[in-house]
């Protein structure tokens, strides 16, 4: 017989609370990936042109704050977008149920047909599923009987958080006075971007190190090519 492996905590079986990926895990990795590369890409570019360390954090400030505003901005804007349109096809498919039954379960079972059921199944988990209506309607409007919970604002907060936290670190180092500011920040930077790999993969079915590895590649890309422009305008 074959052990079951025992499941993570948000995959056990005995809670009612699976909802999937921990709440917020999108807009948070997204955004403290954005912050650290953004940052340390000013950072990297001013370093690179030899400009004073005032230069560094006046840019790398700016970054932050800016950036990361306008980024969550972006998430609230797409989230409400979305909501919006999944009100529109609700309502649509509200009023296409109410009015002709008929038509409406012929679309159930063609998208249940287009999941692989067929003959006796499909009409039977036709049947079944039009026995509740919020189950039909979601169904069609989305093709899950879940019910989504979009949280914008939220969305946009753990972005911005992300952001402005992981988004500080390549500053500090130039803002406390360390002997090698610009060296001590690439480590601390090269250290955040392998950190949020390493809790990407908490969600993820690979390994923590490739995780961590790919994370650290697409941030030391960015910051690399940012040093090598700013280069081209060193006095």
């Amino acid at each position: 017989m074959t052990d079951i492996p025992t499941p993570p905590p948000d995959l056990d079986i005995g809670h009612d609370t699976d909802h999937g990926a921990a709440p917020y895990l999108r807009e948070a990795v997204l955004g403290a990936i954005d912050g650290a590369v953004t940052t340390f890409a000013i950072v990297a570019g001013v370093a690179g042109a030899g400009l004073p360390i005032g230069v560094v954090l006046a840019l790398g400030t700016a970054n932050v704050v800016a950036d990361g505003f306008s980024m969550a901005a972006g998430i609230y804007a797409g989230g409400r977008a979305n909501m919006e349109d999944a009100a529109r096809r609700r309502a649509w498919f509200t009023a296409l149920v109410t009015r002709d039954p008929a038509a409406a379960r012929a679309r159930l079972s063609r998208l249940l047909a287009a999941r692989g059921l067929t003959g006796d199944a499909l009409v039977q988990a036709t049947e079944a599923i039009g026995q509740s209506r919020s189950a039909w309607i979601g169904l069609l409007v989305d093709g899950t009987d879940a019910p989504s919970t979009p949280t914008p604002a939220r969305d946009a907060v753990a972005t911005f958080l992300a952001f402005l936290c992981c988004g500080l670190l390549p500053l500090v180092p130039f803002a406390v006075g360390v002997p090698h500011p610009f060296a001590t920040s690439a480590l601390a930077t090269a250290v955040t971007f392998a950190g949020i790999g390493v809790l990407k993969s908490r969600w993820s079915l690979r390994r923590w190190w490739t995780s961590a590895a790919e994370t650290l590649l697409i941030g030391g890309t960015a910051a690399l090519i940012a040093y090598g422009v700013g280069r081209l305008f060193e006095g």
